[in-house]
């Protein structure tokens, strides 16, 4: 039996999704969270019978006529697959809304059950809903669920499993009208029909309520962005400087840093392991890997605070103070939650674009999400931070807020070179705030240490294997003892010249630019090998062994472009995949590329006449490459004007 859960934005749907499946897909108080049709089987739990049953999560739709693309997955699913039976999730809070597109599933001939979900907040609200006379008017099963406690649950699958078996499909009202607009109105009144007799508002929505208040605060148009900042300060100074960054001290220094080292070391010499192999397993997988999982308390309880934070209900409101700057560069408040879903992966972040209608900001959604400091960049993040600027707590903080700054920057420069046209709007409902739940946000918290432990000991295990490799032996597989002269140090002695402008000297640099390209976190972990550190001088520590490599002029320059250059590999195929085009990906690429580039050397030049009163090493080459970036721009853009001017204002290429 397959069973699809069908509901509006919002209503709770993916909620229910993970409770009746035990999966753990991502949940948010936006619309667009889910962009593509999810599967799983029933839990034991709520399928004692053992009987075969799928589960199917659809994007959530306000209409089963579609405009946006996750409300064409959701039509092409129900109608193309023809499920068994349809539980229609409606939101127990805005129970009007709901039932728009509830009449719609009735009349497609499959059963449905409605979950009338979230009663919690309809009895805090003190209204009432008549449960028997909504069934009888909708000729249906209705059930009262409250998916975050799993209330209501086993009832509401019972009734799915009964009406699936039954296959007895309602006889919906007749909403058949001279035109589409004839029948909405119809089926409006029908709705509002059905509210009268079923539902009791205790509340005046025109009351000022809680949320209100708030909201005139942390949502104003001067004051929420200000706000924003202060609470992201407040959580990376938690996460780096307080619990997280306390734990992650003992991860390094002391688990990864002398326990399993020591106890790899005595293990492999007690049974006669080649000095080579051991040190291939000490060095490169232990040390490359250890230096990344080091940093994993930090990161979980980071996200930990950010599954709270949107959680309560505050992240939708970030959408809404971004919308009127982001409307300035041709986009919508719309593009934050890709952005916002990409500060955990830059993957799934990028995936999301796909809710965005207009094609133009599509894609400058796509190539500008990626500048978001995702996961996988908060180990770099860290490190740097922990090593150069120890007394300071505005590192992580600063790079979210160079985001913003370089997103409305990019966004305003992609803008003049290819986009002139803007006719979407943003519409957003923002939930009411509550007390955000500790269980979820600990499920979160432990999927995300969960799909980081596996990066570490797959992708990032392989790589660091290679990069202990490559630096240990040259081409002709000979062991080396200089490794200037190993294979790593001529793949890095390739690129390392252009990154001379950027005040970054030497192979090593180049080369963990280069691992990270294949996951980030490959930056921190191939420092770990190259340094080949011991336990009492840390790679993390304050003065330790990557001060040999960087001032922390430089060190700040080569933390931004590793961040805000192309992301890694999955990432770029999961721009491929949205942008459906392979010259928007390679404009994307040089556009990522270009911004880094530019904003390291700036950093390192300017940062260096300052704090140092002297240039950085290659100041004349950066002078160079700043005078051909301006002309370009110049050109580029008074081309871009020619042929807007030529074609009436649009253009889409």
């Amino acid at each position: 039996m397959k069973i699809a859960l069908a509901g509006n934005p919002n209503s709770g749907k993916t909620t229910l999704y993970n409770a009746i499946t035990g999966k753990n897909e991502f949940v948010g108080n936006w619309p667009g969270v889910t962009v593509e049709k999810k599967e799983a089987d029933l839990k034991k739990k709520y399928n004692p019978k053992d009987e075969d049953v799928r589960i199917v999560d659809l994007p959530g739709a306000y209409s089963i006529s579609p405009f946006t693309g996750e409300e064409v997955i959701t039509r092409d699913f129900v109608l193309g697959e023809k499920p068994d039976v349809i539980i229609n999730i409606v939101d127990g809070a805005n129970v009007g809304r709901s039932l728009f597109f509830t009449t719609q599933l009735l009349e497609l001939g499959i059963p449905v059950v409605v979950a009338l979900n979230k009663s919690d907040i309809v009895s805090k609200r003190g209204d009432i809903v008549n449960i028997d006379a909504l069934s009888q008017e909708l000729k249906c099963k209705v059930v009262s669920t409250t998916a975050t406690s799993e209330k209501g649950l086993q009832d509401l699958i019972n009734a799915a499993i009964e009406a699936g078996k039954g296959k007895k499909v309602q006889i919906a009202p007749n909403f058949s009208g001279k035109d589409s607009e004839d029948s909405d109105l119809a089926r409006q009144r029908f709705v509002d029909e059905v509210i009268a007799k079923c539902q009791v508002k205790k509340r005046d929505s025109s009351k000022v309520n809680f949320s209100d208040k708030v909201d005139r605060i942390v949502a104003h148009k001067w004051l929420g962005l200000p706000i924003f900042f202060v609470i992201m300060w407040g959580i990376f100074s938690f996460s780096i400087e307080g619990l997280g960054g306390y734990l992650s001290g003992y991860f390094n220094d002391t688990l990864f840093g002398e326990v399993i080292p020591d106890a790899a070391n005595g293990l492999l010499e007690g049974i006669g392991v080649h000095p080579l192999l051991q040190a291939l397993i000490v060095d490169g997988a232990i040390g490359g890997v250890g230096a990344v999982v080091g940093f994993l308390p930090l990161i979980m309880v980071l996200f930990f605070c950010l599954a709270l934070l949107e959680d309560c209900g505050y992240m939708s409101r970030v959408a809404v103070v971004m919308d009127r700057f982001f409307k300035q560069i041709g986009l919508s408040g719309k593009s934050i939650i890709p952005m916002i879903i990409g500060s955990g992966c830059a993957i799934p972040g990028v995936m999301a674009t796909r809710t965005i209608e207009d094609i133009n900001q599509k894609r400058m959604t796509t190539i500008l999400t990626p500048f978001v400091p995702c996961g996988a960049k908060l180990p770099i993040i860290a490190l740097f931070a922990a090593v150069f600027f120890p007394e300071s707590n505005w590192v992580g903080p600063s790079m979210y807020i160079l985001a913003i700054i370089m997103i409305i920057v990019g966004g305003l420069l992609l803008k003049k070179l290819f986009v002139w046209e803007n006719t979407s709007q943003f519409i957003m409902e923002l939930p009411e705030y509550k007390i955000p739940s500790i269980k979820h946000a600990t499920i979160q918290m432990f999927d995300k240490a969960k799909a980081f432990i596996y990066k570490a000991t797959t992708i990032i295990l392989v790589c660091n294997t290679f990069v202990w490799f490559a630096q240990a032996y040259s081409w002709g597989l000979q062991p080396v003892e200089d490794q200037s002269i190993s294979i790593l140090a001529s793949l890095g002695s390739v690129i390392s010249p252009l990154l001379i402008p950027l005040g970054f000297i030497g192979w090593q640099l180049a080369a963990a630019s280069l691992t990270g390209f294949i996951a980030k976190e490959n930056v921190v972990a191939t420092f770990a090998v190259l340094l080949a550190v011991a336990s009492e001088d840390a790679l993390h520590l304050p003065g330790g062994a990557l001060t040999q490599l960087f001032t922390p002029v430089t060190a700040f320059a080569y933390l931004v472009f590793n961040l805000f250059t192309p992301p890694c590999f999955a990432a770029i195929g999961a721009m491929n995949s949205e942008m459906g085009s392979r010259k928007w990906v390679l404009k994307a690429l040089g556009f990522q590329f270009g911004v880094g580039y530019i904003l390291a050397m700036i950093i390192t030049q300017v940062g260096s006449l300052i704090a140092y009163g002297q240039p950085a090493v290659g100041f004349v080459p950066a002078i160079i490459i700043t005078i051909i970036t301006v002309v370009y721009l110049v050109f580029a853009i008074n081309k871009a004007n020619q042929k807007r001017s030529e074609l009436g204002g649009v253009v889409t290429e």
